[in-house]
């Protein structure tokens, strides 16, 4: 099971590699700082708010349902 955050971490990993961009054009897509971003992926942030989700599901061009749209947000894979 994986934390909320760990989700998080792991779902932009994820779409970082499947579309090809940077942590850096995610950042400058977002309007996220390259170092928040940073702390996201690497954990380091205790909670991420949701307005810093919506940020980056835009980054990626997405609506925040399709970022949420992983198995990786399925309450029996999340520990909570």
């Amino acid at each position: 099971m994986n934390s909320v955050n760990r989700a998080v971490a792991l779902r932009i990993k994820e779409l970082l590699k499947q579309k090809g961009i940077t942590q850096y054009r995610l950042a400058m897509n977002s309007g996220v700082t390259h170092s928040t971003l940073k702390n996201i992926i690497h954990e380091t942030i205790k909670d991420n708010l949701l307005s810093t989700v919506i940020l980056i599901a835009g980054g990626f061009d997405m609506t925040v349902s399709e970022f949420l749209d992983s198995p990786l947000f399925l309450e029996e894979n999340l520990n909570i």
